[in-house]
């Protein structure tokens, strides 16, 4: 079975060009015309990867990678934004919503295909390669958490661990800054000392990581 891709767009253009270019290359792709309506559709058909629009109705692009990362079966879900913002905090807010990869409109479909490709190899060698070590079909993030595949957990400090829980709603920096009387900026520093003590590479892996370790403690 082919793999399968989600392209969700405001505008019929950008999805039907997407739609035509990936699926001459293999792939199985859906569409949605929103967040909501993309969001219906990755509970029912699953897809291997995302592509989606920031500002659209309904729900804008942010919200729903935000409610895709606080599922922990969707942790590793690759999502690419394909947008018009092209500004540095709108390409920072996609990333610390839990973006894999960011492209800005006007794109090359050449492109986008090889962002689409390399992401999905890594996740297929991802489930792979832990398939190979425990005999298990998904690695922790897509399935039940066990003892032996966890590292121990770091020392957290209270404050740190505040961060982590809201990190886990899908709270923005500004947004944690704002319940905890703190800055952004603060809040950017302890993030990225959480990312240092967990050794993960983003905040969905970060938050999946202590997700896993509190299932099990």
């Amino acid at each position: 079975m082919p793999l399968t891709v989600l392209v969700t767009d405001d505008d019929p253009g950008i999805r039907m060009a997407v739609h035509h270019y990936l699926e001459d290359h293999g792939y199985w792709v859906l569409q949605a015309r929103h967040g909501q309506e993309a969001l219906a559709m990755i509970n029912q058909f699953q897809p291997h990867l995302l592509i989606t629009d920031i500002a659209m109705p309904e729900m804008d692009g942010y919200q729903l990678v935000q409610r895709i990362r606080q599922q922990p079966a969707l942790r590793l879900l690759p999502v690419i934004y394909l947008t018009g913002r092209s500004q540095t905090q709108a390409r920072i807010k996609a990333y610390q919503t839990g973006a894999d990869s960011y492209l800005s409109k006007p794109f090359e479909l050449e492109e986008l295909g090889a962002i689409v490709r390399n992401l999905l190899e890594r996740n297929q060698l991802i489930q792979a390669e832990w398939q190979q070590r425990t005999n298990s079909p998904t690695p922790p993030a897509l399935g039940a958490p066990t003892h032996e595949s966890l590292t121990p957990a770091p020392a957290l400090t209270p404050r740190e661990e505040e961060v982590l829980r809201y990190l886990s709603q899908g709270l923005s920096n500004a947004q944690i800054g704002g319940e905890l009387h703190l800055s952004a900026r603060t809040i950017e520093k302890y993030v990225g000392s959480l990312l240092q003590k967990f050794q993960a590479h983003n905040r969905a892996e970060l938050v999946r990581i202590w997700v896993e370790h509190n299932q099990v403690s």
